[in-house]
């Protein structure tokens, strides 16, 4: 599916899913990771997540493309178009559209090894653990508020 093929199916399901004309534009963005598509406040625009068309069809697009469009005529016409909103919820079951996009299956992700920094104190020994570094000059050791040193980075998977 190509930029015009979206752009003319957004449209589409907006007349007939919401009675109303989809006037701004939708695209595929590759930049989206963990969500199926957004709906940009300013430029009033619909980005979608090409993914999740290509692993998981057309009716999980439609899906996103009517939550997607949930968002955008609430927020035109000054109502609630915030997920926690109840309005938002009402319009959700009235289009039938989901809450949360499914979850792209496994085969694409890979597991992320995660970073652990050891810093020890330089008086009471004491070690702590850190998945992001500190600033060594501005913290101290909560025990006995002692300098702390880097120790070593660790990656544990």
């Amino acid at each position: 599916m190509e930029q015009k093929q979206l752009q003319q199916l957004v449209e589409q399901i907006s007349l007939q899913s919401f009675g109303k004309k989809f006037q701004h534009k939708a695209s595929f963005n590759p930049r989206l990771r963990t969500t199926g598509g957004r709906y940009l406040l300013k430029s009033h625009n619909i980005e979608i997540n090409k993914k999740y068309y290509e692993q998981l069809g057309e009716k999980e697009l439609i899906g996103i493309i009517k939550h997607e469009l949930c968002h955008y005529h609430l927020h035109l016409e000054g109502r609630g178009y915030q997920h926690r909103d109840s309005e938002f919820r009402e319009l959700l079951k009235e289009v039938d559209a989901p809450r949360f996009c499914q979850v792209l299956p496994q085969a694409d992700r890979k597991p992320r090894s995660q970073r652990v920094i050891e810093y020890t104190c330089q008086s009471c020994r004491q070690v702590y653990r850190r998945r992001r570094k500190v600033d060594t000059s501005r913290y101290v050791c909560g025990k006995c508020r002692g300098k702390l040193l880097f120790k070593r980075e660790l990656t544990v998977n």
